[in-house]
């Protein structure tokens, strides 16, 4: 039989298992962080920061549901408000329907419009020796309008949104502010305590990256639902500029032809 080559191999593999913690036994350094006790030995400057970003993160949330909700019936009610005017026969008709759509910016810029051209039918009707003026005025009066109302619409859907994209570009930079500053403090201590090794550098540092983690946190939802937002804008913008020429073209023929 032979003999072991390396007899000290077997004790050295034996003394390694005795140090070194089973797969299942976690580590006692690695034990849950206390993110209260962190918060509290950051410093004001720490606390500050951190209480930024968490701020800036519940805001950010808030805005995120709101926007989500109006926007998803903003879509909903410009489908049935767009059903009811290539249905209806009767402006009238359609303006009376438009009135229980307050969600939806096409039924703010058909009203807008039609209240525009009420006016200039009324003028019209009234036979005043101007009338070829008052048409031709009349159709830009229509269409002015209608690009007011649409502007103020899109203002309306943007509301609040930039604030989304200022959290997304500005928290990773504050939360890197906060680490910066929390390291700082952690190498000023380790100076005054004269020690250097991995267990007084480790615990500090690891506190300091708190606060870049935070700010990933704030930033990452704003960043996506600003995108998102924006793309949802985008589309009820076009729908209204498609929406304001198609009104145009039926304006033109059966009142100004």
């Amino acid at each position: 039989m032979l003999e072991n080559p390396f007899p000290d191999l077997h004790m050295t593999e034996l003394a390694l298992s005795q140090l070194l913690p089973s797969a299942g036994v976690p580590l006692a350094a690695a034990g849950g962080l206390n993110y209260l006790e962190i918060a509290t030995n950051s410093g004001p400057v720490g606390i500050g920061v951190l209480a930024l970003l968490l701020g800036a993160s519940a805001v950010s949330w808030a805005i995120i549901v709101k926007k989500w909700l109006q926007i998803r019936r903003a879509q909903d009610q410009s489908v049935k408000f767009l059903e009811t005017f290539w249905q209806s026969k009767r402006l009238d008709a359609i303006y009376q329907a438009a009135e229980s759509l307050g969600a939806s910016p096409l039924s703010h810029v058909f009203r807008a419009g039609y209240v525009e051209l009420s006016k200039v039918t009324a003028r019209k009707n009234e036979g005043d020796p101007g009338a070829m003026s008052d048409q031709l005025g009349g159709i830009e009066n229509v269409e002015r309008a209608l690009k007011r109302a649409a502007a103020s619409e899109v203002t309306a859907l943007e509301r609040q949104v930039p604030f989304l994209g200022t959290t997304a570009s500005a928290a990773p930079f504050v939360g890197l502010f906060g680490t910066v500053w929390g390291i700082m403090r952690a190498f000023h201590e380790i100076y005054l305590m004269g020690n250097a090794n991995l267990a007084t550098v480790a615990k500090p540092i690891s506190e300091a990256l708190i606060a870049t983690a935070v700010g990933l946190f704030a930033a990452i939802p704003a960043v996506v639902a600003y995108n998102f937002f924006l793309s949802k804008i985008r589309v009820l913008d076009s729908e209204m500029t498609n929406f304001s020429n198609d009104f145009l073209n039926i304006v033109r023929r059966h009142f100004f032809s």
